[in-house]
């Protein structure tokens, strides 16, 4: 795989979290996740018992809490669009802080914000107890399909060279007094678009060869082979199975 990039989202630890395999981790946060999505939404509690099996597992990673709700910032467009379910959702009618609201709404917009907020929080968990290039060992442990590996790996990658690239081109336009202030300026904003579309396309080309070069025939060699132990893959499966144990007690009527 090479080497590894580290980003904003990884905090550096050496806690039990940090030590699992990362196809431990994929596969609890996985599961972690089925659970939540298919716990009725009218069992509330069940939800705030997700949330402080969530709260353990960062108090276990010494993720702060902070950390983590700075990065659920995340999710505020599908927040913005739960809060406006209650007002467009058809059905029976109550009264909520002044407001004439859809009770139906209401539901479907906890549904929306209560199973929303604990995917994103358990994902910024894994991302920031994982390296980017672990995860992508760990996806290939898991069997994922090694052309989806390859390209999330380039991505990951190449991801920064191309920021790097378009923020050249921003210095570039600033320097000869260019400024998008309107409408009129949205051409000049599309030509670059379309510049470090092709200069990304011809450095993709140049890559592939120098890789075709250096014998790359379809697939990735894998240096590092990350192993689990049963005791590792019970650990990790101790949050998918208490969230399945909430879940089933929020169906028991």
């Amino acid at each position: 795989m090479g080497a590894g990039h580290a980003h904003k989202l990884y905090r550096h630890g050496r806690s039990p979290v940090h030590r699992l395999p990362p196809h431990c981790k994929l596969a609890a946060v996985f599961c972690f996740v089925v659970v939540v999505v298919s716990t009725p939404r009218e069992a509330v509690w069940a939800f705030a018992a997700y949330a402080v099996l969530l709260g353990a597992v960062a108090a276990a990673a010494r993720v702060p809490p902070g950390f983590v709700l700075r990065r659920l910032v995340i999710e505020v467009p599908f927040v913005a669009f739960a809060f406006l379910m209650p007002f467009v959702v058809p059905g029976e009618q109550t009264t909520l802080l002044g407001a004439s609201v859809s009770v139906p709404g209401l539901w479907d917009a906890w549904n929306v914000l209560a199973k929303g907020t604990l995917g994103v929080a358990a994902s910024v968990l894994l991302a920031a107890t994982t390296e980017l290039r672990a995860l992508l060992l760990g996806l290939q442990r898991l069997r994922l399909p090694p052309l989806l590996v390859q390209i999330a790996s380039f991505m990951i990658r190449y991801g920064d060279v191309i920021t790097d690239e378009m923020r050249r081109m921003s210095v570039a336009r600033r320097s000869r007094g260019f400024e998008a202030r309107g409408v009129r300026h949205w051409g000049v904003l599309a030509k670059s678009a379309g510049a470090l579309f092709i200069r990304s396309y011809e450095r993709g080309e140049r890559v592939h060869l120098a890789m075709v070069s250096r014998g790359y025939a379809g697939s990735m060699p894998v240096i590092d082979e990350v192993t689990a132990s049963r005791a590792q893959w019970s650990s990790a499966a101790a949050l998918p199975l208490t969230a399945l144990v909430i879940c089933l007690l929020g169906w028991t009527p």
